[in-house]
């Protein structure tokens, strides 16, 4: 009786792959020959799975969302201690979300020449900007901040912090301590 193969498990051990040497080494790194290395796998299985290297690093931008996506679900308490939990998530403290901000970084920078990958990156902040303005929002009604406080224009600054805050703790001029100290003091400051 033949095997029986789960494709979209086989495309998520590729994306896998991509992501870890995304982080590793950047995209330049990505061809579908170290692909298929690190993912253990043939070459002509990568090529099976995904026509084309775009296409993988498309599929590869998803599964990094869905991860990202995974790892916030849990949901947090609600209030000031629930906005900063959301908050402290999205830095690099650990291997795991270190290795998903570089691997970020890195398709980043694709997003400026893939409009598909460019349109994930502007859907997911849209999602993640709305999601803590609804936090704020929430916050604000119960008195846990600040009445004047404008949700939507306070969750651009809050995830503009954390995105500055996460480079320098990639990049180590911030510890992870210090930027989640500077997080707890913003948050602070929207305390009525």
């Amino acid at each position: 009786m033949p095997k029986r193969v789960d494709h979209e498990e086989r495309r998520r051990l590729i994306a896998r792959a991509v992501r870890r040497i995304a982080a590793d080494r950047g995209l330049e790194a990505v061809s579908l020959g170290e692909v298929a290395a690190e993912a253990g796998i043939s070459k002509g299985l990568v090529q099976h799975c995904f026509p084309s290297r775009d296409a993988m690093l498309r599929y590869a931008t998803r599964t990094l969302r869905d991860q990202v996506e995974n790892r916030l679900r849990p949901e947090p308490a609600g209030g000031p201690a629930g906005l900063r939990a959301v908050l402290v998530a999205l830095l690099p403290l650990d291997d795991e979300s270190r290795t998903e901000a570089l691997v970020a970084n890195a398709f980043l920078l694709r997003a400026l020449k893939d409009p598909e990958i460019a349109d994930r990156f502007r859907t997911g902040h849209a999602q993640l900007r709305d999601a803590v303005a609804a936090m704020v929002t929430t916050a604000r009604a119960d008195g846990d901040l600040r009445a004047e406080l404008d949700p939507v224009r306070e969750a651009d600054l809050l995830l503009a912090l954390v995105a500055g805050l996460g480079d320098a703790v990639l990049l180590g001029y911030r510890t992870p301590g210090e930027a989640e100290s500077l997080v707890d003091l913003h948050l602070s400051r929207l305390t009525p």
